[in-house]
């Protein structure tokens, strides 16, 4: 099987560049855990896919190599940071990729591309060999055609791996023999927070249909609160930017990586390798997050950040009281067009306003096909699990799309 990987993930082979300057012609000593299992199961890695710098974007557009297109519209973004492994599957250039995701960088490119996207529970799958953004977020998964495809990817990668220190030794059931249609008795939640000003008319009419899809074919549809809801953007923004400036620090032109030609002395060497091969965006995160880690802000911002954090875990365990699986949009919008968002950060930000806390809280999301705009631009549902509840989510993935087309759909490139 044909596998495409994005560029954080660590290969021997070819370079692994995270999209950036600064790792230009950087060749990795190693394979990652889930390289090597993609090896033993056989699998063809061919390549690897673009993406936003160190995964610090939401478009592609922030790579220091070049701009990935969304196929579905040339003008448009794919998303970010998987933009590459996910325009490369909509396009159907790929039968499966993987992606990684820190704040839905899985799930929000899957959405934008018509295609679907497993964000794995936090320690389902080993970290060793990606390259960190933030250590207590990121998570690697695939990006797929459809949900039989993620469960077979994911039996695949996911499992106990002692060289990550935060790989949970859970057994790995077997996610393929688990889709059997919609189980008996779903329960699927829907907060009401998530459908407010700013969301999209037609996202938001694509995904009432599709929960409405889903309680014709049995489920019981449940209104669910997310109180917390406000707050996951300053609480995403500063715990992620905090660990992304502490994991880029070892980026300084001595031990690996780009190095400034410009004599100077040691304190020049680091600024000025740094200054040469960051993109804007990775600097302003590294800036913001050595912000919010300085003395005087750290109680101010960055633990206040991790209380906030512990509320939205408390959120999402009250509402898996009530039901099995909470259903909703994957991005306020449909894809949006190259350039449209470069020079407003805050807004940039927010087209993870839905998929941030599924990082935060660790649990598992996914992202299906569930419909097309007006102007044809694809639409996700996200799904969202309890702690290592995969399974059901795939169950749930694989029953609505065993009963609608949409994941069939491509591209007129494809």
């Amino acid at each position: 099987m044909p596998v495409a990987i994005k560029d954080n993930i660590c290969t021997r082979f070819g370079y692994t560049t995270c999209g950036s300057r600064i790792l230009a012609n950087f060749t990795s000593p190693y394979d990652a855990h889930v390289v090597e299992r993609l090896n033993a199961a056989g699998a063809v890695i061919v390549g690897k896919t673009n993406m936003d710098e160190f995964a610090m974007g939401s478009s592609t557009e922030n790579s220091g190599m070049h701009v990935t297109r969304n196929p579905w519209d040339l003008d448009r973004v794919p998303g970010g940071s998987s933009g590459g492994s996910a325009a490369a599957m909509a396009a159907r250039i790929m039968p499966i990729a993987l992606g990684s995701d820190t704040g839905g960088s899985i799930r929000q490119p899957a959405s934008f591309c018509g295609v679907t996207g497993l964000k794995p529970t936090y320690g389902r799958v080993s970290r060793f060999g990606l390259v960190a953004y933030g250590s207590s977020l990121d998570q690697i998964g695939p990006i797929t055609v459809d949900a039989r495809d993620a469960a077979l990817m994911l039996g695949v990668i996911a499992g106990h791996d002692r060289r990550d220190s935060t790989s949970a030794p859970n057994d790995v059931p077997d996610y393929v023999a688990a889709l059997k249609g919609l189980p008996k008795g779903l329960k699927i939640g829907v907060a009401r927070e998530f459908f407010v000003e700013g969301l999209d008319p037609e996202v938001k009419q694509a995904v009432e249909a599709a929960v409405n899809q889903l309680a014709e074919l049995g489920a019981e549809v449940v209104e669910i609160s997310l109180p917390t809801t406000p707050h996951w953007l300053a609480a995403y923004t500063i715990v992620a930017f905090a660990e992304a400036s502490s994991n880029l620090s070892r980026y300084d032109g001595v031990h690996y990586g780009h190095r400034t030609d410009r004599e100077g002395d040691i304190i020049d060497l680091y600024s000025r390798t740094r200054a040469e091969g960051f993109g804007q965006e990775v600097k302003r995160r590294i800036m913001l997050g050595t912000y919010t880690l300085s003395s005087g802000y750290y109680d101010a911002y960055y633990l206040k950040a991790l209380k906030v954090r512990t509320l939205i875990i408390n959120d999402f365990a009250a509402a898996f009281d009530r039901c099995d699986v909470i259903a909703g949009p994957v991005s306020p919008t449909p894809a949006f067009k190259i350039g449209e968002k470069t020079d407003d950060p805050l807004t940039m930000y927010l087209s993870d306003i839905y998929t941030i806390s599924v990082n935060l809280a660790g649990v598992p999301g996914i992202s299906i096909p569930c419909g097309f705009s007006q102007s044809g631009l694809p639409i996700g549902l996200q799904l969202i699990g309890r702690h290592f509840g995969e399974a059901a989510l795939l169950q749930v993935a694989d029953g609505y799309q065993q009963a609608s087309q949409w994941h069939l759909a491509t591209p007129e490139v494809a």
